[in-house]
């Protein structure tokens, strides 16, 4: 069974993804480049510019160093590994059962009723362990669903609680090799995300 692998930069993008209107916004109506939206050091207060007040988060940096994300990704990992070292024993010991029914076969020491039904056996083995690793592959992929809705949820949460106070117009998410090509350093609110988002994820586990 191919190990699973975590697609959390599209849950994220859509939380925070405005799309191309918010892209014409960015580029025709932001005049406001100098000085930051968002200061971490004060979190009291947010410079807003006069047109729409526009920010972003670093997806790649919340996937990094979210704890929340990390310990996600660790349970779905560990799901995958135990089930594919399950699959894969009994994979192998498929294989030995195969080939000992070769062994006889080639050296005339099964007999041919003998053989069929053992055959018979062997096919049904085999249809079983596919299913299996189909069955698997389904559970492993509906843990990343259920996990991607809870990340979801727990961002949309947040970032509804966090814009209530500082009233951003627009909250975009920016990426390496994402949408949006370029991005004014000015505008990232990414570090006080993080902080709130960790202070958060570590007040829910006590």
């Amino acid at each position: 069974m191919e190990k699973q692998t975590v697609n959390l930069n599209t849950v994220l993008l859509l939380v925070v993804l405005a799309g191309l209107v918010v892209l014409y916004i960015l580029f025709f109506t932001s005049q406001n480049h100098g000085e930051p939206r968002f200061t971490s050091g004060d979190s009291t207060q947010a410079v807003l510019p006069a047109g729409p007040a526009i920010v972003y988060v670093n997806i790649d940096s919340l996937n990094e160093h979210y704890e929340f994300v990390k310990v996600l990704k660790q349970n779905l990992e560990s799901t995958g590994n135990r089930l594919q070292r399950e699959v894969l024993r009994e994979q192998d010991a498929l294989e030995k059962e195969a080939a000992e029914f070769q062994r006889k076969i080639s050296t005339n020491s099964i007999t041919e009723d003998r053989a069929r039904v053992v055959y018979e056996e062997l096919m049904m083995k085999q249809q079983a362990l596919m299913d299996k690793k189909e069955r698997y592959t389904q559970q492993v992929g509906e843990q990343e669903f259920n996990m991607n809705i809870q990340l979801l949820d727990t961002v949309n949460s947040f970032l509804a609680r966090f814009n209530r106070q500082f009233g951003y117009d627009y909250i975009l998410a920016y990426r390496s090799a994402g949408e949006i090509l370029n991005a004014n350093i000015s505008l990232d609110i990414t570090q006080e995300v993080l902080v709130q988002l960790n202070r958060e994820y570590s007040a829910r586990k006590k």
